[in-house]
Parts: C-alpha cells; structure tokens; sequence
C-alpha cells in the first residue's frame, strides 16, 4: 500500500503524533503510556526539548488515510561543533510492521538532514539531549520500562537494519536486588575508604538544589572524558532547567554528593523513583483525575532508576563510586524497595560496567544506538 508522508505543521498535527503511540501499544501490558502535556511539552521546547538543540521537525506516515508511523529528526549543532561533524538524529520514532512505512519515514528524515548539509544520521537519541528514552530496546522485553527507558516493539530493530542502520553502541540497564545487595562487603570498603581517602557523602535538600548544581557543573566538567563522542559537559543554565524539570518529583536522598575533606566536590550519583509504576495508572492524563491517582500510587512504587553516577578521575578508585551505591541501598530498604536499576550505561565505559557489576548488578537489558552514513 501506498505510504504518505506529513511534515508536522500545527499544535492538532502534534497531537495525534502523540497519540499513534497509543495505537500501536494497545493490549501490551508492558508499554508505559507517557504524559501528553510532557511529550507536547518537549516537541514545542517548552521542557528543555527538541527546540533547545537547534532546527528540527516530525512527520508522519500514513497508509489509506490511517496514521502508521512517526519519526522527530533533528541537529544538534552545539554537539557537531564541539565534535566537529555533521551529524543528525532521530527520535521518538514508532511505526507498524511494515518495513514501507519505516522507510518512507527514514527517507523523509534523511533528505531533511541532506538539505541541511548533514552527512549521517544516529538515533533513537533522547527529545530531551539527555539519556532518557534514548535507544531501542533490543534485549529485556519480559516486563515495563524503569522511568525515562525506552520501550518498544521487538521488529522496530528489523526495520532499522533492513533499511540500513548499524549499531553504534549498546546501552545496558543493571537489576539490583535491594534485599540481596552486597551490603555488609559495600560498607565495609567505603568504611576503610572513606578514612583512608578523607572523603564524605551528603544528602542533597529540596532548598538545596540551587548550590548543589553549581557543584554537579565542577563534578561533570572534570568526571566526563573528552574522547566521549556523544556527550559533552551540560552548561550550567541546561542543569539548572533539568533540576526545574526534575523538582516536582525530587525526594530528599535522592541526590547524593561525595566531597573530599577539604569540601571539593568530587562525585555524584542521581536516582529516582521508578515514577513509570504511577504513570501505568493514568494513561497519559493528570488531570481531571490522574492527579489524585499519582498521589495515591506514587506511595506504593516499589524501586528505583540510578539515572547518574559520575566520579572524578582523582577518586574513581578510592571507594567513592562505592559510597554512593552503599547510601542507595540504604535509602531503598528505607522505603521499602525492592529493587533498582542502574541504567543506562555504554558498552564502552568499562570502569562503570565494573563498579555497579562489582556492586551487585545484573545486566538484563540492553538499549541499542544505530548510525548511518546518508
């Protein structure tokens, strides 16, 4: 069947972008519904989105009238500057299976960039220039995403490589069993860590979050390697706009800060509530009534996502990343955790793999990037 193309054009075209998702995930128990307001939030950059990075656009795909896929495509130009290269991207991507449809939307993408005088295309990549809803599940679909992971249908890998992607790099996510953690083993190193390194941990407050990003802002400009080809150091203004996008739902202990005995911050690990068990409830909606119901479930979540853990090389290995697993465990038979998920985690970054699987960590889901020359 024929496959039409549409650029996105108006606030209605967004919506039922938005909305495809729900029809393609209708009866999997596993998809997560996400906020509307969030995602129309991110497409018109209102949330530190998709416009915050530079020039991008949507479209959609259609077969006999009926809506069957959608693609964002964008270019980040502060990151082809500080990597120097010409580099689009997509996201939010879905679509039926038909490979048709995919590659009409591909195609779209790809003379967009062209016209723009890109060279490659990478994707999925995050709406957010974050990590979150970053790649395609490729391994994990026995149960719903932790908050901000993507998830999808297993044949989107089909229609990626049919159409000829290749993989860039895979991401992994780590179970931890809260109530089986290495604990006693933990405690005892960052004990005689801590001592012998002259480092402590401390609690970051609501009232506190101002300062506190100005010390993650010194932490990231020196933890995060150069040679990194998809991340650069965040400015201060993009972590300030990500703690307002956080501060609603950012709990005391959530956001732990390692200083060296001198008060230097050295390292910090981010971890969340997995939100995603609440938002399984309001199927996209606050409000009138997805309110009361956040609320009420947002009591009961049982884990947890690390989102960050970074160190700077100076104290990478004196225990401190250790430290930072030892609060999290804490904190989580606090509230009655059951488990977490330290994700996501590149196949490359060695040292992380070894601490959080040092720390108890089970790899049980990979998140993939795919890349092409156009």
């Amino acid at each position: 069947m024929a496959v039409e193309i549409r650029e996105i054009s108006s606030k209605h075209d967004l919506k039922s972008f938005i909305n495809l998702a729900w029809q393609l995930y209708r009866g999997d128990r596993n998809w997560v519904p996400p906020l509307k307001s969030d995602l129309m939030g991110t497409l018109l950059g209102k949330n530190d989105g998709a416009e915050a990075d530079g020039p991008h656009t949507c479209f959609m795909a259609y077969q006999n009238g009926q809506a069957a896929g959608r693609l964002a495509v964008g270019i980040n130009g502060d990151r082809n500057f500080k990597k120097q290269r010409r580099e689009g991207y997509i996201s939010m991507f879905e679509s039926v299976n038909d490979e048709a449809v995919s590659a009409a939307l591909f195609d779209a993408a790809a003379s967009w960039l062209k016209a723009r005088h890109m060279d490659s295309i990478k994707g999925p990549m995050s709406p957010n220039s974050a990590d979150d809803l970053r790649g395609l599940l490729v391994q994990g679909f026995d149960g719903p995403p932790v908050f901000m992971n993507s998830y999808n249908h297993s044949y989107y890998t089909d229609l990626f490589e049919h159409y000829g992607f290749s993989k860039y790099e895979d991401y992994y996510a780590y179970y931890l069993d809260a109530r089986t953690s290495r604990l006693d083993t933990l405690t005892k190193i960052v004990d005689y860590a801590s001592r012998k390194y002259g480092f402590y941990v401390k609690s970051v407050k609501l009232k506190e979050i101002g300062s506190a990003v100005r010390d993650i802002k010194l932490i990231l400009d020196t933890a995060m390697p150069e040679e990194w080809a998809d991340l650069t150091p965040p400015s201060l203004e993009e972590l300030q706009a990500e703690a307002e996008r956080l501060r609603a739902i950012f709990q005391e202990d959530d956001l732990q800060i390692a200083y060296s005995a001198e008060g230097v911050p050295i390292g910090f690990m981010l971890a969340l509530n997995d939100y995603n068990q609440v938002l399984k409830r309001l199927d996209g909606r606050l409000f009138p009534f997805g309110i009361l119901k956040f609320y009420w479930y947002r009591r009961r979540i049982t884990a947890a996502r690390i989102f960050n853990l970074f160190v700077v090389p100076e104290y990478e290995n004196k225990g401190v990343p250790f430290a930072f697993f030892v609060n999290f465990f804490f904190i989580a038979g606090k509230r009655g955790y059951l488990y977490g998920e330290g994700s996501t985690i590149g196949e490359h970054n060695k040292k992380a793999l070894r601490v959080v699987e040092k720390a108890g960590g089970l790899h049980y889901r990979t998140y993939r990037i795919y890349s092409k020359r156009i």
